[in-house]
């Protein structure tokens, strides 16, 4: 079974945090080889960082020379063809292992590991209370920067962020947000879980739970409209705080692209995109765009698991301000998405 103590002398992976490397295991795989066999053309995909683990590997040189790789030794400390070994025809001269690696995963926990270091160094300079981001992993774990929002985030942003979240603990009942108040927040969760509750006929019901990694408070900031649902806390936590002011250009502006209509519809005339119409159904049926699917922003969050994950999604509303809302959301769960600039209202008639 493959453990985190395997990368405890490989370049540039022991560098990463205890709970980085533990967390790396999920996106590693250790694979046996036969004697006889080219290992590095049977396992040679895009994007994977390839080690010999164990056993001797026969490679062939650009120049026609061959070279023994030995497992163990310290050049097979470092990825087969980021060394002076290049990625070509291979020989196993014994049983061998090859442990490959999703670079891009490696390469996000590595960005994110360094500016974690900087960031702590910084506040501590200036707070000896101050969080060590390094160590509070439970909202930027691995599967949420590969999967969410985090992951699209310009490297010279993370800093910056990191910087300015405010941490807060919380109780069990505690409200963090209240239905129908004015939205200046957004939230991460950190740790714990939320209940979202909405009044619906009068009676107040839970329509969701929010647990680690989840946001709130986002839909309020980018459609400039009072909160939709109150969050409420099931459980003890922490939830880090970011206000408006730096909301809109760490998280808005680079994840929020809008694309005008003309190349919206060459996109979608293509096959390389699909509407998606966030308003009501009302709405929809009245002037719906042809071919578009509908789901009105209300019901985006509780929509993820149905829709389907291949095409881009150019997404509109009458004005503007749904769609960017839902634009935010999709793109925060890891969906390609861009919003119809300026909505139906302003856009040229197709």
């Amino acid at each position: 079974m493959l453990s985190y103590e395997i990368f405890d002398k490989l370049e540039p992976i022991r560098a990463l945090s205890l709970h980085r490397r533990k967390e790396l295991v999920a996106f590693s795989r250790l694979q046996t080889f036969s004697l006889g066999s080219d290992p590095l053309a049977l396992c040679l995909e895009s994007n994977t960082l390839i080690y010999l683990h164990r056993g001797e590997l026969l490679i062939a040189q650009p120049d026609g020379s061959s070279r023994v790789l030995v497992g163990g030794c310290d050049i097979a400390n470092w990825p087969i063809g980021h060394t002076s070994f290049q990625l070509a025809p291979s020989k196993a001269i014994t049983e061998v292992e090859l442990l490959q690696i999703d670079f891009e995963m490696l390469d996000i926990m590595i960005t994110w590991d360094e500016v974690a270091v900087a960031a702590s160094r910084q506040d501590m300079t200036e707070s000896p209370l101050a969080p060590a981001w390094r160590t509070l992993s439970g909202a930027f774990s691995a599967q949420i920067l590969n999967s969410d929002v985090l992951r699209r985030l310009p490297a010279a942003h993370i800093h910056e962020l990191l910087h300015r979240f405010e941490r807060h603990a919380v109780q069990p009942g505690q409200v963090i947000v209240r239905e129908g108040d004015q939205g200046e927040e957004y939230f991460l969760i950190e740790s714990g879980r939320a209940e979202v509750r909405k009044l619906i006929g009068g009676v107040d019901l839970c329509v969701a739970e929010l647990k680690s990694g989840d946001a709130f408070g986002e839909e309020a900031l980018l459609c400039e409209s009072p909160r939709n649902a109150s969050i409420v806390m099931k459980t003890e936590g922490v939830l880090l705080r970011l206000g408006k002011a730096d909301f809109v250009p760490l998280l808005q502006e680079p994840l929020l692209h809008a694309i005008e209509r003309s190349d919206a519809e060459q996109r979608v005339a293509s096959g390389l995109a699909r509407w998606l119409d966030v308003r009501y159904p009302a709405e929809f049926v009245e002037d719906g765009l042809p071919g578009a699917l509908n789901m009105p922003l209300n019901e985006i969050r509780s929509a993820y698991g149905l829709l389907d994950r291949r095409p881009e999604y150019i997404v509109y509303c009458q004005s503007g301000r749904r769609s960017s809302a839902a634009t935010f959301l999709l793109a925060q769960h890891g969906f390609r998405a861009l919003m119809l600039k300026g909505g139906l209202g302003l856009a040229e008639p197709a």
